[in-house]
């Protein structure tokens, strides 16, 4: 009965090491997010600072891809933080369960 309990022990611990490597993965998918988000913004920042060296309409052929690229990195850096985020919470909810079911992994994961 013991070498049952010890490899039920053993595949919790297991499981509970791919879902830690999971959750490391999307921690920096979430990493990434952020940066891809925060370049946008400091992009327009730089240009809202400058603002009174140009005219908008003079530069209106550099200013709308800027925009649209700005846009797109903006959307693509909310994807993948709340895609991160979700997973996160996901594997947390994972981890608890094999913690509740198995006492040396929730001594583990403390």
């Amino acid at each position: 009965m013991t070498d049952d309990n010890d490899t039920s022990t053993v595949v919790a611990i297991q499981q509970a090491q791919l879902l830690l490597a999971e959750k490391r993965t999307s921690l920096a998918t979430l990493r990434t997010g952020i940066a891809v988000f925060a370049l946008p913004l400091s992009v327009l920042s730089v240009l809202v600072a400058t603002s009174r060296y140009y005219n908008v309409l003079e530069v209106m052929h550099l200013f709308v891809p800027l925009a649209i690229l700005t846009g797109g990195l903006a959307i693509l850096g909310v994807y993948l933080i709340s895609r991160a985020v979700l997973k996160i919470r996901k594997f947390d909810r994972m981890l608890q369960g094999i913690s509740s079911r198995h006492e040396q992994v929730a001594e583990l994961l403390e």
